[in-house]
């Protein structure tokens, strides 16, 4: 939604809105951009004078002050991915990247091989690509990169958002269950990969992992349009040359169309490079300049991020809020540092994490840390505790941030690498464990 208001400031739009717990580097963003923000809801004056419309987020229901207001008046209403379709892909050529994982980090790359070729592409991503340093833009040209989430569109309309942009070009990256709290199992979520698929051209191309069975299941429910598979032996494959995946070399039908050396660490970023090679390919960008482009990727905030670093400690920012996300996380950690100390700190803080649905899970996913740092909000429906006496893995569990940062203090020693899991603010916890350590070593 904050991407979205920047992006209609672009176009001319005087713009406002409202948000709880604003913070960054969003809040930063529409700071810059003079979008002007009202904290929570129940200031009606920010509907005076009246809005020519109201852009309503899926993070709102009934019951909220500012939505009934809007009914009650009966003023103009739309949702966040109807707006973006009809006031700025209508006339662009929509590459789209989906999935459960690797959406924003994908897309990034994608925006980036695009830029890097001089096509000076508009964009539209959950996160801030460092190549970029903002999350959206009008661009200047007829290509337009979208992040496509499968979370439901608003209150009004439960399709998931993606079916709105009308894609030519379109990456399936994978599929496995989340968002517990709107789909009830995998089938369920199937059915608006395949209400995705129905709105591609059959011009259109869909790139997506010939090993994922999900993704082939609503492949076989009906394609009408051209496909290209990653994998072994198929349109798209990669061969890693060193052991750490950061150097790898790009293959299309069988031959090799160049090499990628960059920062990204973790087979699953090489495989969102690869998709992203694929998707630029389709309106004419060369792999071997795609490969080029990648090499200058800096990658995306939040995502692995290196945010501080003194005497052998090494802090990293992710947002990893899945197993699959956190175990991908680790390995691509622990391909890079070798044996050097990782301490993992996860907030469970997803509705699906909050749930346990994915609590089975979890101790494979942590395998990889030295030691892992729970922090269990009253949110949390399932014994953390519980399943950590299943792990070989050093856990302790904590229900305040205070505490949390004490016993991180304590977990230092020698090279460590601290990574911090959390799809939200974490109460400040990063910053507040960043100055901690700076006072304890007299920085």
């Amino acid at each position: 939604m904050g991407s979205l208001a920047q992006l209609a400031k672009t176009l001319g739009h005087e713009v406002s809105g409202s948000d709880t717990n604003i913070y960054p580097p969003m809040s930063v963003q529409l700071k810059q951009s003079k979008v002007n923000l009202t904290d929570g809801y129940s200031d009606l004056s920010q509907f005076t004078p009246t809005p020519d419309i109201v852009v309503i987020g899926n993070a709102l229901s009934r019951g909220n002050p500012a939505v009934e207001y809007v009914l009650t008046n009966n003023l103009k209403y739309t949702s966040g991915p109807q707006w973006l379709h009809d006031h700025v892909l209508q006339d662009k050529w929509t590459l789209a990247v989906a999935g459960t994982h690797g959406k924003t980090s994908t897309s990034s790359m994608l925006a980036w091989i695009l830029e890097y070729a001089e096509m000076k592409p508009g964009f539209l991503i959950g996160g801030i690509p460092n190549n970029f340093n903002v999350s959206a833009r009008i661009g200047g040209s007829k290509f337009f990169v979208v992040e496509a989430d499968e979370y439901d569109t608003a209150f009004f309309d439960k399709r998931s958002k993606f079916v709105h942009y009308s894609p030519q070009t379109t990456i399936l990256n994978n599929l496995e269950f989340d968002h517990a709290d709107i789909f009830k199992d995998i089938a369920d979520i199937q059915v608006q990969f395949h209400n995705l698929i129905r709105t591609v051209p059959n011009t259109g191309l869909l790139i997506t992992p010939s090993d994922d069975l999900n993704l082939s299941e609503v492949i076989d429910q009906g394609c009408w349009s051209n496909l290209e598979y990653i994998g072994k032996g198929e349109d798209w494959d990669l061969e890693f040359i060193d052991k750490g995946s950061s150097t790898f070399s790009i293959l299309y039908k069988g031959e090799i169309k160049g090499s990628v050396s960059w920062t990204q660490t973790g087979n699953h970023n090489a495989r969102n490079g690869l998709a992203a090679i694929a998707a630029a390919n389709h309106i004419g960008i060369e792999p071997e300049l795609a490969c080029k482009a990648l090499c200058s990727f800096l990658g995306v905030k939040r995502r692995m991020e290196k945010i501080f670093e003194v005497d052998g400690i090494t802090i990293y920012d992710d947002f990893a809020h899945h197993p699959t996300a956190i175990s991908a996380t680790l390995e691509g950690a622990r391909s890079n540092v070798g044996t050097e100390k990782i301490v993992a700190i996860i907030e469970p803080r997803s509705n699906t994490m909050k749930i346990g649905i994915h609590k089975n899970e979890i101790i494979e996913a942590i395998k990889l840390a030295d030691e892992v740092l729970w922090y269990e909000p009253e949110e949390v429906s399932w014994s953390i505790q519980d399943t950590s006496n299943q792990s070989a893995t050093k856990i302790h569990i904590f229900d305040d941030i205070d505490q949390l940062i004490l016993r991180t203090l304590k977990s230092i020693s020698g090279s460590t690498h601290i990574i911090i899991m959390s799809n939200g603010s974490f109460q400040g916890f990063h910053i507040k464990l960043i100055d901690e350590i700076k006072k304890n070593l007299v920085i």
